[in-house]
């Protein structure tokens, strides 16, 4: 009996204290993660204040004081901005479920059909459909193989014009002719429009495909104010709509004008699978590819006209006004460094033995001029900043930072970080064949250099710039010098002086239009068979 009430009063005592213990573990407060460094903030604007036309530049600057991994508010909007491979790296790979939306503009969503674009619909069935398509067909390596002949076509007659004009001492606009030349490349893909004879079509959709990565890339307050979205106080909604319409109505005349094409086709002829009589296999080009899943009542996913216009609007707009860029920078960061020029027109010349112009077989023969693509995408890339939003809670790097939240990756700054590059701001090639950086691709999976993004998101455009750029950018130097001028037309006698600002956009273009002088040097058209 003495022994039970021993053991009674033991349990007693034991859960008085377990009570008492649990009590003072509740009444300490429990630890929270905070958000990361942040600038002072104003009311309702938060840090709107701080950014400027350039948005990449202005949070790079903000950052060099308040560090790597930033947290701003812009209006209601959490914003957090990541610029070293590490944070990109936790945040694209090891958090890649949390980060695999896309932030959604009142420009963008009104352009792009609510949604129905791949490049800014949701990480679902949808999405995931469209990424496999794009890796299998619409830019899967045979459709690349098979549109070959085109891109070299389209090239050649791009540096005949240049040739002709630099026959006669003519000065060149280049940001307009390699604009039109990414637009042909481009339009011949996806829907099969040259830009010969009387036919207007490839102008009218580059014209409009650069129109919509301006808005895309320019700063609307009534994206993060939520009282100034009903007010459209910039005038982006206006423009956001007129230029869908336009657009719309672009697509509208193509698709209907396919469609007929390929009632006629049916009626007068047994439908055939696979290669034609004469044993070649058939080209298909974007549209009649979207055509034929749309028709598919099989299909995983039912793709609507509205789908379709779309996709065309995304691949068109993302695959003309980045190209053109690209070859763009390069060919002023040429101007401004004629040792690299003289370099690699030494290798253009030794691979071609000045019989021919280059072609895309010669691409792996090119480590010079592939080490040139690297480090433009590197100092100018196609993208300043990789965006995502956030759709869960995360922790990264000991921060907490919440749903929903806009995340930036700040590919333009990392570029240019001396911590990760020697020199960051000389353009050096030789940085990608020798030492530690000799091995970096641009396929996403080096965090220190990020062109085309990283993970599920990445561009799924990739490969087919990596064919066109080494091409065309060898074409312009085995083929000319160039003379740049100024923006009264008279020549800039040293190179290194030209205008490299920027001007916002998407894509992070020259500030001012490439004008110059093409001066030949080698002319392959002199007895050359043209395509």
């Amino acid at each position: 009996m003495v022994s039970q009430l021993v053991l009674l009063g033991g349990i007693l005592l034991a859960s008085a204290w377990l009570l008492l213990f649990m009590r003072r573990i509740k009444s300490k407060p429990t630890p929270t993660l905070s958000l990361p460094p942040s600038p002072p903030a104003l009311p309702l604007v938060g840090h709107l204040h701080l950014l400027k036309p350039l948005v990449h530049q202005a949070l790079h600057e903000l950052q060099i004081k308040y560090g790597p991994l930033m947290h701003l508010r812009l209006g209601s909007t959490n914003m957090v901005v990541a610029s070293t491979p590490e944070l990109a790296k936790e945040l694209l790979k090891t958090n890649e479920l949390a980060y695999c939306a896309r932030p959604m503009s009142i420009a963008i969503n009104l352009v792009t059909y609510d949604n129905a674009a791949f490049a800014f619909a949701p990480y679902n069935t949808y999405w995931r459909f469209i990424k496999k398509l794009s890796n299998t067909e619409l830019l899967g390596a045979r459709t690349i193989r098979q549109f070959c002949p085109g891109r070299a076509s389209e090239i050649h007659r791009f540096i005949k014009d240049l040739m002709d004009k630099s026959m006669t001492g003519e000065s060149v606009n280049l940001t307009q002719e390699l604009m039109k030349l990414s637009g042909n490349v481009i339009s011949r893909m996806m829907l099969s429009i040259q830009s010969t004879g009387t036919d207007r079509q490839a102008e009218e959709a580059r014209n409009l495909a650069r129109e919509v990565t301006q808005i895309f890339g320019e700063f609307n307050v009534a994206d993060f104010i939520k009282i100034c979205k009903t007010l459209d106080v910039q005038g982006f909604r206006k423009r956001a709509v007129d230029l869908h319409k336009r657009f719309d109505a672009f697509l509208e005349r193509i698709i209907s004008a396919r469609e007929e094409s390929r009632k006629q086709q049916k009626a007068s002829v047994k439908a055939e699978d696979g290669p034609d009589q004469d044993g070649e296999e058939k080209v298909r080009d974007f549209l009649d590819i979207l055509l034929d899943v749309a028709e598919d009542e099989s299909s995983e996913v039912s793709l609507t006209r509205n789908h379709v216009k779309a996709l065309i609007l995304d691949f068109f707009t993302a695959g003309t006004d980045t190209t053109a860029t690209a070859v763009e920078w390069t060919v002023s960061e040429l101007i401004k460094n004629p040792r690299v020029l003289k370099k690699a027109q030494e290798e253009v010349d030794r691979v071609t033995e000045q019989k021919r112009l280059i072609n895309e077989s010669d691409i792996p023969n090119l480590p010079y001029i592939n080490a040139i693509v690297k480090e433009i995408m590197r100092l100018h890339p196609p993208v300043a900043m990789i965006n995502r939003q956030g759709t869960q809670d995360c922790v990264v790097s000991g921060y907490l930072i919440p749903k929903g939240t806009f995340l930036f990756v700040n590919v333009w700054a990392m570029g240019r970080d001396p911590k990760i590059w020697q020199s960051p701001l000389e353009f050096a090639p030789e940085r990608f064949l020798e030492g530690k950086q000799s091995g970096l691709d641009v396929k996403g999976h080096h965090y220190e250099l990020l062109p085309f993004g990283s993970g599920r998101r990445g561009c799924p455009g990739q490969p087919l710039a990596m064919r066109e750029l080494p091409v065309v950018i060898g074409a312009l130097i085995q083929c000319f010098t160039w003379k740049p001028l100024d923006s009264d037309g008279k020549i800039i006698a040293d190179g290194k002086t030209i205008n490299m600002d920027e001007r916002p956009g998407l894509t992070a273009p020259r500030a001012n239009d490439l004008l110059c002088i093409p001066v030949a040097r080698f002319n392959p058209f002199d007895g050359f068979l043209q395509v």
